[in-house]
């Protein structure tokens, strides 16, 4: 009779162990849905901790946008850039303790036809669960969390010295143009070491007319920047610029150095200096809230401002 009631529970206990990874594997699937790809769905937010949606809402929502283009992988956790959809398969799920656990999910991409990519293998992904308050939620994406803490670290000092800079900038440098209303200085980094920032700089001054901001004065004052940290804010402490005229070339060898060339192939490429100009701009004006539309030069036809 013993023998044959610790078989009954045994068994109880194995079907119950089997519904319980069943249930798993089953809100595992629900949870792929919210996986971030290029978007972070509003209705996600109901689907992962609380801690995690507070770290993807900072990189999809308030970082700036360009950042999307030197750190697009951030952006896209499954399919890449590639223009199919990501077809998801929960494998397993593994408990770690009573209220965490990993599902393995095995991904292909299909195209919007519904037919599957051959060109790309299936890949396989870790789908980290934590039971808050008796849900299951998504924690972590294959260990996404933790790149994207660092990435928004280097973006906060990245923006702090860029801020600095920008300072520095519109106080000292631009102060000797002739002012308009606003100054928006453009910045182009060719080399950070340390507390060494070269890069090629400008200085510009605008007057607001209408929707469009009229430009009424700028320059160049390319160089190496000298920053130092004071009470958790950066400062420039010196600014080693090259100079104008017939120096200038011998200038630039000298505080460049081993990053002349790129600094060179920066300072020759005019469509670059206008792509970073719009781009900066237009975070300057989301930045402040400011209704201006377009900007122009000079003699120029407007351009419009990325909203």
């Amino acid at each position: 009779m013993k023998k044959t009631l610790t078989i009954a529970l045994a068994a109880l206990l194995l079907t119950a162990c089997a519904n319980n990874e069943e249930k798993l594997k089953q809100r595992a699937e629900e949870l792929c849905r919210y996986i971030p790809d290029h978007e972070l769905r509003e209705e996600a937010r109901d689907y992962m901790t609380a801690d995690f949606y507070a770290v993807l809402d900072t990189m999809f929502n308030h970082l700036p946008e360009f950042e999307a283009m030197d750190h697009e992988w951030l952006y896209y956790f499954v399919t890449g850039n590639g223009g199919t959809i990501a077809d998801y398969t929960v494998t397993s799920v593994e408990p770690t303790d009573e209220d965490h656990a990993v599902a393995t999910i095995c991904v292909r991409q299909k195209w919007e036809d519904g037919s599957f990519d051959s060109t790309t293998d299936i890949e396989e992904h870790k789908l980290y669960m934590e039971r808050v308050e008796g849900q299951w939620l998504m924690s972590d994406f294959d260990g996404h969390k933790a790149d994207c803490i660092r990435h928004i670290a280097i973006n906060h000092r990245e923006e702090a010295v860029r801020d600095a800079i920008s300072d520095y900038l519109v106080t000292e440098i631009g102060e000797h143009y002739l002012k308009g209303e606003i100054c928006i200085p453009m910045q182009i980094m060719v080399h950070e070491e340390d507390e060494l920032f070269m890069g090629d700089f400008w200085v510009f001054w605008y007057t607001p007319n209408g929707d469009t901001l009229k430009c009424v004065s700028g320059g160049n004052h390319s160089g190496c920047m000298t920053l130092s940290k004071d009470g958790g804010k950066y400062r420039v402490t010196s600014f080693n610029q090259t100079v104008d005229g017939a120096g200038n070339d011998a200038s630039a060898r000298r505080i460049f150095g081993d990053y002349y060339d790129i600094y060179q192939n920066i300072r020759s490429n005019e469509r670059l200096r206008e792509t970073v100009r719009q781009g900066q701009l237009s975070y300057y004006v989301k930045r402040h809230n400011l209704p201006y539309r377009y900007y122009q030069d000079y003699g120029w036809p407007a351009v419009e401002i990325e909203r």
